[in-house]
């Protein structure tokens, strides 16, 4: 299988029930600190608002936070890190009617309150320290 570029770049247009899947695997042992990262952006460029911005710190913790005028608002962290040392993982990150739900390979992880509507995300951005497989993002209710 083939790996995509990182980082990774995808416009969209996300609304109630869509849902964002990355496929892919750490590119380091997690005694490295690799990290994962996806952002939400408000605009089509990394000078824009984040409305979702989600950190993971393999092994240690997950950072959640949004980017508001430049500025970011509080943090809100997780020690609880589902990902294994080396194995594939499927993030899964479904746009809900008050939060983004986040889910590690089908298991309930975290929700995330909005602070900017889901309507106003026009591109998603996941890079780090990982090898991705595939970033897809699925429209509409189901």
């Amino acid at each position: 299988m083939s790996s995509l570029p990182v980082p990774y770049k995808l416009p969209v247009s996300l609304s109630t029930g869509a849902c964002v899947i990355i496929k892919g695997r750490p590119k380091l042992s997690f005694i490295n600190d690799p990290q994962l990262q996806v952002d939400f952006y408000t605009g089509t460029d990394e000078d824009s608002d984040i409305a979702f911005h989600f950190r993971v710190h393999f092994g240690h913790r997950v950072v959640m936070n949004s980017l508001e005028f430049g500025v970011w608002k509080l943090e809100e962290k997780i020690h609880y890190v589902p990902f294994e040392d080396g194995e594939p993982f499927e993030l899964r990150i479904y746009v809900r009617h008050s939060e983004y739900e986040v889910k590690v390979n089908g298991q309930y992880i975290y929700g995330f309150a909005h602070r900017h509507p889901p309507s106003y995300v026009k591109m998603i951005q996941v890079w780090r320290d990982v090898s991705l497989t595939s970033v897809c993002v699925y429209n509409g209710r189901r």
